[in-house]
């Protein structure tokens, strides 16, 4: 009932940027937590960055410095910008969000994932 879709993956150069959206829609009553995960190919997936429903941020030691989480309450949207990339960053990203319904449920949801490649 809940879903997540994340935009904004692309190819990009060495030391480019790309900012990563992530919308959440359904019935939603609120969303706590907010996240962004990524995997590369042959990988486990690792968590980039958290921000809790009052702003406070969390971050991957590999992203500090270069990535900033940020979030729109008023649009259930989750923002990913990406400064200074490098090839390691190669991976599929994917937005979480923990939601509680109308009734006082509250689960994780995940979305699709959006394909973030860093290439010469």
């Amino acid at each position: 009932q809940v879903q997540l879709v994340e935009s904004g993956g692309g190819l990009v150069q060495p030391g480019g940027s790309l900012r990563l959206s992530c919308a959440a829609s359904g019935s939603i009553f609120s969303i706590n937590d907010m996240g962004w995960y990524r995997q590369a190919p042959g990988k486990q997936r690792e968590l980039v960055a958290t921000i809790t429903s009052g702003g406070r941020t969390n971050y991957a030691d590999s992203v500090k410095g270069r990535f900033t989480i940020s979030r729109d309450n008023a649009k259930n949207t989750v923002y990913l910008q990406m400064n200074g990339l490098k090839p390691e960053d190669t991976a599929v990203y994917y937005c979480n969000a923990d939601v509680s319904s109308y009734r006082r449920v509250t689960f994780s949801s995940w979305g699709q994932g959006t394909q973030v490649t860093i290439s010469s």
